[in-house]
């Protein structure tokens, strides 16, 4: 069954869109970047880690090729096609509650940004709920300049563009971020709800579900490790 698009979120290009505007044949295309060196190297080794909004494996498979095991979890159940050698489980992360913990919780894709604050809340909420005790959590963050300086623009090594186009204040501290991904035989586009955080509001919306920082794992305070407060 189709899921309806979450209000302020909107996505266009070939292919399925999910409810935050994600085009899932985009996901499939982009590369996978730093992001999995920098999980390894804040984890123990063959750590079981439940990622959170895992799209279509995009990192899930570059984890499990580093000998991790991995449950994937995401609400676009045509993401989850994409999964291949992991548990998968189709389900919103704020109302996920499987009974067990994990020796890593993962949540990328700047989506502790969610634009709605109740849906923030739960996100982490889900993360302090499944992380094994002593286990992290780990967190990316916006840039401190994504909102600013646009629009800006990026072209890949691989051949593609990616531009964050504009960011217009919708209300309450959150804005609405539109971005553009063109390939040279396809453009897809994704509208968003972004809420920027400063460090201190971050770590404050950590220390309300139960989290603190343990360290920040880059120099732009991009990733961050958080464990439970104790």
């Amino acid at each position: 069954m189709e899921m309806k698009l979450r209000e302020g979120y909107e996505g266009t290009g070939p292919g399925a869109i999910t409810p935050d505007g994600c085009a899932v044949e985009l996901y499939s295309r982009l590369p996978v970047g730093e992001e999995p060196n920098i999980i390894a190297g804040a984890v123990p080794k063959g750590a079981h880690i439940l990622e959170l909004g895992s799209g279509v494996g995009r990192m899930t498979h570059a984890l499990l090729e580093r000998g991790f095991t991995v449950t994937a979890v995401d609400e676009s159940a045509e993401m989850l096609e994409r999964v291949r050698g992991a548990r998968t489980i189709c389900s919103p992360i704020e109302d996920l509650d499987l009974g067990e913990t994990f020796d890593v919780v993962l949540l990328a894709s700047f989506l502790v940004h969610a634009g709605d604050a109740e849906v923030r809340r739960g996100l982490l909420r889900t993360c302090a709920r499944h992380v094994a005790e002593g286990g992290p959590v780990l967190i990316q963050r916006e840039g401190a300049d994504y909102h600013t300086n646009l629009p800006r623009e990026r072209v890949d090594p691989s051949g593609f563009t990616v531009r964050i186009v504009s960011a217009e204040p919708v209300g309450d501290g959150v804005n609405s971020v539109r971005a553009e991904y063109e390939f040279p035989d396809a453009v897809w586009t994704q509208t968003f709800r972004a809420r920027p955080l400063t460090k201190e509001q971050f770590e404050e919306a950590l220390e309300e579900a139960g989290l603190k920082v343990d360290r920040y794992l880059t120099d732009d305070g991009t990733w961050v490790r958080a464990v439970r407060a104790a």
